[in-house]
């Protein structure tokens, strides 16, 4: 197997270049790695490059310089910059997410009948993409093109439980957060420990908190591209959507999303 992959590996490989040069190399590294895991350390940056700590130190700030990436004041751990999500959103633009989304979302409809929604973080907001509604005569409306606050929705709920502590607080520096309906989380203490349990589970939840007589339930969808949080929900009438059902529900979701992320590369 070990051969087979190997094998593999030098075909799809582009080659090396004829001149190539180390520290645009690293420097490249260091932007991938951040494809694959929200921040990295300057220790993380030295062991993954084998390179000493100083190199490391300047590939990083250059790399800051030009916007490519951030450093947290208080942790010092460097994630995304805009540049880089500016760069990698320029190329979402061009990926046409809903056209790809489209057949798992239309999937998830004909197996469930229940309204189903895509969804992308912006800010502490999450923004509606693309929605397919149920059949049913009693259904949940599609919120295609709407923004609302992430923390009061299972679809934004999904994708601030992927960020770090440091990441979540920048987004909620307040300790209240603003109420839309009475059953809404409005702390950030409550908030949090939410999100633990949503990480834990592996799926989100929302009953009314967003909006009078709707749950849903949603799941991340995993990517490589920096800075891009899509999820997935499904969403009925409170009734037909019982707390018990959150797991089988979020069952069905997880294996559709992982198939998405798959197809956006």
């Amino acid at each position: 197997m070990q051969k087979i992959s190997q094998k593999r590996a030098d075909v799809t490989a582009p080659a090396v270049p004829q001149y190539p040069i180390d520290s645009v190399d690293n420097a490249l590294k260091l932007i991938l790695l951040l494809g694959e895991q929200p921040e990295i350390r300057l220790t993380d940056a030295s062991t993954y490059l084998e390179v000493a700590s100083s190199t490391a130190h300047r590939l990083l700030a250059m790399l800051q310089y030009r916007g490519f990436v951030r450093q947290d004041a208080q942790t010092k751990a460097y994630g995304p910059g805009p540049a880089l999500t500016g760069v990698a959103f320029s190329v979402i633009g061009r990926m046409n997410i809903n056209q790809l989304g489209r057949p798992f979302l239309q999937e998830l409809n004909d197996l469930l009948d229940e309204t189903i929604h895509l969804g992308m973080l912006e800010g502490a907001n999450v923004r509606f993409m693309d929605g397919i509604e149920s059949r049913k005569a009693v259904r949940v409306a599609s919120r295609l093109g709407k923004s609302l606050p992430a923390h009061v929705t299972s679809i934004g709920k999904a994708m601030l439980a992927e960020l770090d502590p440091a990441e979540l607080r920048r987004l909620y520096p307040e300790d209240v957060l603003p109420r839309v309906t009475d059953k809404s989380i409005t702390t950030f203490d409550r908030l949090e420990k939410q999100l633990a349990m949503t990480k834990s589970s592996g799926y989100a939840t929302n009953r009314e908190e967003s909006e009078e007589g709707v749950a849903s339930v949603s799941v991340a969808v995993p990517t490589s591209v920096p800075g891009l949080r899509l999820a997935l929900s499904v969403s009925a009438p409170v009734n037909r959507l019982p707390a018990k059902a959150a797991r089988d529900m979020a069952a069905i979701l997880i294996p559709v999303a992982r198939r998405f992320g798959e197809a956006l590369g």
